[in-house]
């Protein structure tokens, strides 16, 4: 069983940056996939980003070349680095994990959520 925590999420202006942290218990993140899924109030779970064991990345149309997603399997945490933040970028921000490393952006792919980490953009 795996428990994930996020933090580092908080309001900003538009233009500006933050980054999200998850950190891990439980278990050893090397053998999962990790994810950052958004949700806004009316509108669906949003995949922005995930990172396998080694690195490798992947990225909604919507954030790319503005989110980055990290990961430091010995800290056992995960990152996203966010950039140019615009208000559309509002929501609730979850990490989650799931076995094994085939890359994936859908929600219903992952196995273990955490609890989320409000980020809220204004103009």
């Amino acid at each position: 069983q795996v428990q994930l925590v996020e933090s580092g999420g908080g309001s900003v202006q538009a233009g500006g940056s933050l980054t999200l942290s998850c950190v891990a218990s439980g278990a050893s993140l090397d053998i999962y996939y990790m994810g950052w899924f958004r949700q806004t109030l009316g509108k669906e779970r949003e995949g922005v980003a995930g990172v396998n064991g080694v690195g490798t990345t992947r990225y909604a149309d919507s954030v790319k070349g503005r989110f980055t997603v990290s990961r430091d399997n010995a800290k056992n945490t995960v990152y996203l680095q966010m950039s140019t933040l615009k208000p559309d970028d509002t929501g609730m921000y979850y990490c989650a994990a799931k076995w094994g490393w085939g890359a994936s952006l859908s929600g219903y792919d992952y196995n273990f959520w955490g609890q989320g980490t409000q980020v809220t953009v204004s103009s």
